[in-house]
């Protein structure tokens, strides 16, 4: 008998010593998954934090993108604009040479018109005047009409001030000394005119 109560008790002892080392097993098996939970719940927490600056970064990159593309347009359509002016105007400087030489001709034409006198301008002089003047037309060059006209210091130059030999030419454009002229709507040089005051 003896020894039968020494093998239950031995028996009931590695049972308890199992339950024991189960219920250890069990709980580390526990602690084990709650640190994973933990860490996946840290985890998660991060992910969720850091979508929102993910999503902030993105909608700043975007943005700097759509500045840079907008500046990049602006700097493409400016430079196609310069270089259009400076196709436009890059005869200036050979009209503007030519300029008193046509001013000889159209006051020689004019004075040529008021004498009175039998001794006239050869007609070959004046079809070379008019074929000038459509030259330079067809290259963009227009004549300013300013005789009559109210005076605009941005686009006549007064030489001097007379009295108006009227009310209604006061202010007005009196007479043109020197003609002005457009190139593509640019004034390249300004009429030189006397003023009524």
């Amino acid at each position: 008998m003896e020894n039968n109560e020494k093998h239950i008790e031995d028996e009931l002892e590695n049972k308890t010593n199992m339950a024991e080392e189960e219920i250890i097993e069990e709980v580390e098996a526990e602690e084990v998954l709650e640190d994973e939970t933990t860490t996946d719940e840290a985890a998660t927490e991060e992910t969720v934090n850091t979508t929102p600056s993910l999503e902030q970064e993105l909608s700043d990159m975007k943005d700097k993108y759509l500045r840079i593309f907008a500046e990049f347009d602006n700097y493409r359509k400016r430079t196609v604009k310069e270089k259009v002016d400076i196709i436009k105007l890059a005869s200036k400087d050979v009209i503007n040479a030519m300029l008193p030489a046509v001013d000889d001709f159209s006051r020689a034409i004019r004075l040529d018109e008021e004498a009175n006198t039998e001794e006239r301008i050869p007609e070959g002089i004046v079809h070379v005047y008019n074929k000038l003047m459509k030259g330079l037309e067809q290259q963009g060059v227009r004549l300013m009409n300013s005789t009559g006209a109210d005076f605009d210091p941005e686009m006549h130059e007064a030489l001097t001030k007379i009295p108006a030999p009227t009310p209604e030419l006061k202010g007005k454009v009196i007479d043109t000394i020197e003609q002005g002229y457009y190139l593509n709507d640019k004034i390249i040089r300004y009429a030189k005119v006397v003023v009524g005051e």
